[in-house]
């Protein structure tokens, strides 16, 4: 095989894993990067960003000709021949039943295959359950290329571990998982990773065992949320505060300092429903994955209600209040609105007949309307609320004049335990 520095590379979709990606493997090879949407590529190559992903000066940069490095955006199937490496990094959400949607997944290896060359890798970043890479995806690029797998083209699995709107774990900083489909190759895989990621890799035994991996990372971490959740609905019965029983147990050096909250997103929401599809498939019913997958699913209606209490309990009258929710975003200082619980809070809120106006300053409201239907409030100016809920903690909301934004008579119900600048009502 030739040696990687020759190779040229193309990442397969331009969303919050995609993109940085592209960017970081521009700082030294020559990168096409590839979206179906037009107007994301045109937005790209304006030097703009929307998932706030890479700063516009990091794009502008990278969208430079550099000879043989540099980043090249589009959406032309034409630009993808001739590429030695593709990278595929397609969303892989889940139905309204909880099954795993591959379409994304298929699509694009069905553009691949149609594309792929002899000695060509076909990589995937994708979180899947073990097994789609080789048994899903590759009889798609097989019949679209009328090539051999591991005699004409190889696969490889390297699965994303991007965290939206973290500055500090960037896509370099975090030690990548590697594999091939034989040792030879994954070995190229491993090598082409390492040439960008300062943190590591490590090369897994196989592409199924990379699969694994990615996909108990969020099951381990949606269990563990799922049971300071439980803690949460218990402690509200005994009447104590949960984040002070939290505090006092993380005085011990091992306690995991996980808090209770709503549990959305494109990852830890979704992931452990691939695991559980699978293991289902092999006639294995999976008890804790689903069991912690049903109680964060619960938290939205049981946040609902929590905050229906304490307007009771305060003497407000529920139907036609006037409510402010903080945030609609699946998680904080981050524009992502897929899978968002937070929606489901609101829909809650609706069905009692309060009168909710959404405030987050990370949206775009155009994207919120088309994707919920929601008009989101651009401004807090002249209102005041009988009920505000945090439900989002980003760090716009420190700064609010929450005196200034409620009744003389309002509460303020905290979901994320955060709101340490002012006294709330209710913590979750």
């Amino acid at each position: 095989m030739d040696s990687i520095e020759n190779k040229k590379i193309a990442i397969i979709g331009l969303g919050y894993v995609g993109l940085p990606l592209a960017v970081a493997f521009s700082n030294k090879y020559q990168v096409l990067g590839f979206d179906i949407d037009s107007s994301r590529i045109e937005e790209l190559n304006s030097g703009i960003d929307s998932t706030l992903e890479i700063s516009n000066e990091e794009l502008k940069y990278a969208l430079l000709d550099r000879g043989k490095k540099g980043l090249i955006l589009t959406s032309e199937l034409d630009r993808l021949k001739d590429i030695d490496i593709f990278i595929v990094t397609v969303p892989t959400p889940i139905d309204k039943n909880n099954r795993p949607i591959l379409t994304p997944l298929i699509k694009a290896s069905e553009t691949v295959g149609r594309s792929l060359k002899k000695g060509a890798i076909v990589i995937y970043e994708s979180t899947v359950y073990p097994g789609v890479t080789e048994d899903e995806c590759v009889p798609i690029l097989e019949k679209e290329s009328n090539l051999l797998f591991n005699k004409d083209f190889f696969c490889g699995y390297s699965p994303e571990r991007i965290n939206p709107g973290d500055k500090e774990h960037t896509i370099t900083k975090i030690k990548k998982v590697t594999s091939g489909s034989n040792k030879e190759v994954g070995i190229e895989v491993d090598t082409l990773y390492k040439s960008i990621i300062t943190a590591g890799t490590h090369l897994a035994s196989s592409i199924k065992v990379a699969e694994a991996a990615k996909v108990i990372e969020n099951a381990q971490r949606d269990i563990n949320i799922a049971f300071v959740n439980e803690l949460a609905k218990i402690f509200n019965k005994l009447e104590i505060d949960t984040h002070d029983v939290l505090e006092a147990a993380g005085s011990k050096w091992n306690f995991l300092p996980f808090k209770p909250g709503l549990v959305g997103g494109h990852c830890i929401g979704v992931d452990p429903y691939y695991l559980a599809q699978k293991a289902q498939e092999v006639g294995y019913h999976p008890e804790i994955i689903l069991s912690g997958r049903r109680l964060n699913d619960s938290m939205p209606e049981y946040i609902a209600t929590e905050v229906l209490k304490l307007m009771v309990q305060n003497e407000i009258p529920v139907k036609d209040s006037k409510v402010l929710m903080l945030g609609i975003t699946f998680k904080e200082n981050c524009p992502d609105i897929r899978n968002t619980k937070a929606m489901e809070v609101y829909t809650c809120l609706k069905n009692f007949h309060m009168d909710v106006d959404v405030y987050d300053p990370w949206t775009s409201p155009e994207e919120v309307k088309k994707e919920y239907g929601l008009a989101v409030i651009t401004s807090l100016e002249g209102e005041k609320y009988d009920v505000i809920i945090h439900t989002v903690a980003h760090k716009e909301f420190l700064e609010l004049n929450y005196k200034a934004l409620k009744k003389k008579k309002g509460v303020i119900y905290d979901v994320k335990g955060s709101l340490n600048v002012v006294k709330v009502d209710k913590r979750l």
